[in-house]
């Protein structure tokens, strides 16, 4: 996300999931006895400034699609094809449909070995999670992007679904080997001469970046990275953690690691990144807003801290069941975080914030949220998810005195072991919390459909649920 300097409230529409985060690709459970082999075999490899991908392909296939295809922020550009050079003759990495591609040429099979060449770079990616950079020359690669499937055949690609969890078919993790030959890499809080993973929800990291072992905390900070804003991570991300667990029982994990990096001053910019795996949190800031400390600054990094440590409840202990239904994540996570920082941090207003929130939905309900994704329009999971929660929070309050917590805390512990809260159970839950099925009907109306009005639509929402506004030109203001 980038934010001007001087913008008056922080925007919660935040890079890769912030997030986000997307949660890992779900793999079917297939018995022990009768293991599913990895796609593929792959040998990570840094040696100075050249890296290189070697892959074994688990079998013969005229073209191999990555699982994380994403795209660019701004640009909508895929980042692959740019940056991944195929030196293997008789390969091609191309964009098909929603997916980055290896295949060859003339439909025969790709080689089952292949090598590629990496520019590991540090792109914002729409909703994945990226390449972290530090100023020291250090370098964490996100296992989850050297992932592949086979293809039958490349007309298949442009039909596939962008959301894999809608394509029905079985996936399974590399087997990645990670090497680097100046020295150890960092892996799952571990220094090893080389490491060996077969799970796609991982960071590697390579160079001297230190880790620094706290009682609730593990961090690995960018060296250059703002004293204030590390001195901030340090304090803050346990409080919050320790709120969150108060109100919502066990989250994920109670001791996570936090990489932060740091991309330098850059002028004019105040800018926050962030994403969630299990047990760490991914975070990159950039700009001259974040150089100097200020209470502005500092109470939009200790919200960003809370959205980003949500996560461990909502996304981790539980996540969506299909991508279209990331606003019940990453609203939540919003409204998470600024009750949370409003119940730590009394004196902070947390007014504008969750104006911004209705603004923003207002602004991107024209269309249907739950296809926001495929317009690069992350925003609306965020800002309108944010409002349903007011909505299942005021419901919550009527019902029965309580919050956004108390609404969250039963789904939470109904699907801790399955781990996936639907669309159908988080509406079904407003139904019986609300005792009103409009309340609903509104909400999936501005899910599937969108509005021509949405200031009205979302003023007739907020009405239904009791929830204080009024109307100033169209514009709709809460009023406490």
């Amino acid at each position: 996300m980038r934010l001007p300097l001087l913008t008056a409230t922080f925007l919660a529409a935040l890079t890769t999931a912030c997030a986000p985060a997307p949660a890992p690709l779900p793999v079917a459970p297939v018995p022990e006895e009768a293991a599913v082999p990895p796609a593929a075999e792959v040998v990570i490899t840094r040696d100075g400034d050249h890296w290189t991908a070697d892959y074994l392909l688990g079998e013969d296939a005229p073209a191999w699609a990555f699982i994380r295809s994403s795209l660019t922020n701004g640009t909508r550009q895929p980042w692959r094809p740019a940056d991944w050079a195929v030196e293997t003759p008789g390969v091609v990495l191309e964009r098909v449909g929603d997916y980055d591609v290896l295949r060859s040429p003339d439909g025969s099979p790709v080689p089952r070995r292949l090598r590629l060449a990496l520019t590991p770079r540090d792109h914002d990616l729409e909703a994945d999670y990226p390449v972290l950079a530090f100023t020291d020359g250090s370098v964490a690669l996100f296992s989850g992007a050297f992932d592949v499937f086979a293809l039958p055949s490349l007309d298949l690609a442009r039909d596939m679904p962008d959301d894999l969890n809608e394509a029905g078919i079985q996936l399974t993790n590399a087997r990645i080997t990670w090497r680097d030959r100046a020295g150890p890499v960092l892996s799952q809080g571990q220094r090893l001469p080389q490491a060996v993973t077969e799970d796609g929800t991982l960071y590697i990291l390579f160079g001297d970046a230190q880790m620094v072992e706290a009682e609730r905390l593990v961090t690995v900070v960018d060296p250059e990275l703002p004293r204030w804003v590390a001195d901030r991570i340090e304090e803050f991300a346990p409080r919050v953690a320790d709120y969150y667990a108060s109100r919502l029982g066990p989250g994920q994990t109670d001791r996570p690691t936090i990489m932060a990096a740091w991309k330098g001053p850059t002028p004019g910019l105040q800018s926050m990144g962030g994403s969630v795996l299990p047990g760490l949190i991914v975070m990159a800031f950039e700009g001259i807003g974040n150089l100097e400390y200020s209470p502005e600054s500092d109470a939009q990094n200790r919200w960003f801290i809370g959205h980003e440590s949500a996560h461990f409840w909502l996304g981790q202990t539980v996540r969506y069941e299909r991508a279209r239904d990331s606003w019940i994540t990453e609203g939540g996570a919003d409204l998470m975080a600024i009750r949370a920082l409003k119940a730590l941090e009394p004196s902070w207003d947390d007014r504008p914030m969750l104006q911004e929130e209705v603004d923003d939905c207002v602004k991107l309900a024209t269309q249907p949220i739950a296809t926001a994704a495929s317009r690069g329009d992350h925003r609306a999971f965020y800002a309108c998810g944010a409002v349903f929660a007011l909505v299942a929070e005021r419901a919550q309050f009527r019902a029965t005195g309580g919050d956004w917590f108390d609404f969250l805390k039963p789904l939470i512990d109904a699907n801790r072991e399955y781990g996936i809260l639907t669309r159908a159970e988080w509406l079904d839950h407003l139904d019986t919390v609300s005792g009103d099925p409009t309340l609903r009907a509104s909400i999936e109306v501005l899910l599937d459909t969108g509005t021509p009005d949405p200031a009205s639509a979302i003023a007739a929402l907020l009405h239904a649920a009791g929830v204080p506004h009024r109307m100033e030109e169209g514009r709709v203001v809460l009023t406490e």
